[in-house]
């Protein structure tokens, strides 16, 4: 599974991104899901580092206010919040100091860098 990134907010079919690939762009290869409550309670809590090309993804049955922390998180995080795959916020969150929360039915967390260039509206998909 992989999360894609779509700049101008519109989600494609495969063959549109065949033929467009420049309007997408891959965030992770190495996608995680946080099924249950206790893996979304933990998150990435306690890991030392996260490699290059992960993402958590917490999905959820409906949109609402979401908070994550970074308490015993030991690396930078970027996160998005989305509602229907549209990105709702996007915030740099600090080790150990971090704390947001924004709209969504589903928050990815990755490596602080990976979500460079994703705004608000744009549209993030998991594929595969």
């Amino acid at each position: 599974m992989r999360l894609v990134h779509h700049s101008d907010g519109e989600t494609r079919t495969l063959a549109e991104n065949v033929s467009r690939r420049e309007d997408h762009r891959t965030l992770a290869e190495n996608v995680e899901e946080a099924e249950g409550p206790l893996a979304q309670a933990l998150g990435v809590m306690f890991r030392r580092s996260l490699p290059e090309g992960y993402a958590l993804v917490f999905p959820f049955d409906e949109p609402a206010s979401r908070t994550i922390h970074t308490l015993f998180v030991f690396v930078a995080l970027d996160v998005l919040w989305m509602v229907d795959d549209e990105v709702t916020k996007v915030e740099r969150l600090r080790p150990f100091r971090g704390l947001a929360h924004g709209l969504a039915d589903t928050v990815v967390e990755l490596p602080a860098g990976a979500a460079e260039g994703v705004e608000p509206g744009d549209t993030v998909e998991m594929e595969g």
